[in-house]
């Protein structure tokens, strides 16, 4: 076994959520509180990707705290039956990693209750951490909290992370929160430049998005294991 802990995101990486599940209940939702107001799934996507679904609502479409907890629960209500799909691959992945001996740690917006519930349907185990949407807002993602809490706990050596990410406002921010706590950090915007990377210099934690150009993360870590 290579790496001891993969630490995955939820929503767009285990599980295909948004184009399923999210945007078609966002929609419905926003159609009884906004009527005539509509947005497409692309831009529904890249919206929740770089400024964030929380300020989506907000600051593009001006949910009040009455509706942003009206929608909270509504979700909430709609999740509990409407189950996404994993990505293909995932399972070979995640079921691999645990017959090894390694960790499974899950960093999301997702709430516990949800990740719990996708990874006993769709594989019947659950992950040794998760760190969800129920934690208070200061120890969410992307806040350093839940990887360096992740270290400590597995007493993991991470003097070196490679945070692979297409997004550079994600990888550039993450690399400012770890430095600051005297971690070595590397950026890859991709998987090639991933493998690449691994292929000169050493590293004991991989931060790994899925959705990525060139090479995505499945296929990355399928070459990386």
């Amino acid at each position: 076994m290579q790496f001891k802990c993969l630490v995955l995101d939820h929503d767009e990486t285990v599980v295909q959520s948004e184009k399923a599940v999210g945007y078609p209940f966002f929609c419905k939702h926003l159609s009884v509180i906004r009527p005539g107001v509509t947005v497409d799934v692309e831009e529904y996507i890249t919206d929740c990707h770089t400024i964030g679904f929380l300020d989506m609502c907000v600051n593009k479409f001006h949910f009040t705290p009455e509706e942003l907890s009206e929608e909270h629960n509504l979700w909430m209500e709609h999740i509990r039956t409407n189950i996404p799909d994993p990505f293909p691959g995932m399972e070979n992945i995640i079921l691999r990693q645990k017959e090894l001996g390694g960790l499974i740690c899950v960093v999301s917006h997702s709430s516990i209750e949800n990740i719990s519930r996708d990874y006993m349907t769709h594989f019947g185990i659950l992950p040794d951490d998760i760190y969800g949407w129920d934690l208070p807002k200061e120890q969410r993602k992307p806040n350093p909290y839940p990887l360096l809490d992740i270290m400590e706990k597995h007493n993991l050596s991470a003097n070196d992370i490679l945070v692979v990410d297409d997004d550079r406002s994600t990888r550039l921010f993450m690399r400012a929160l770890l430095e600051a706590e005297r971690y070595t950090v590397s950026l890859a915007a991709n998987g090639l430049e991933a493998l690449d990377m691994l292929e000169k210099e050493h590293t004991d934690l991989i931060v790994l998005d899925v959705m990525m150009p060139r090479l995505d993360g499945l296929g990355a870590c399928s070459k990386i294991r």
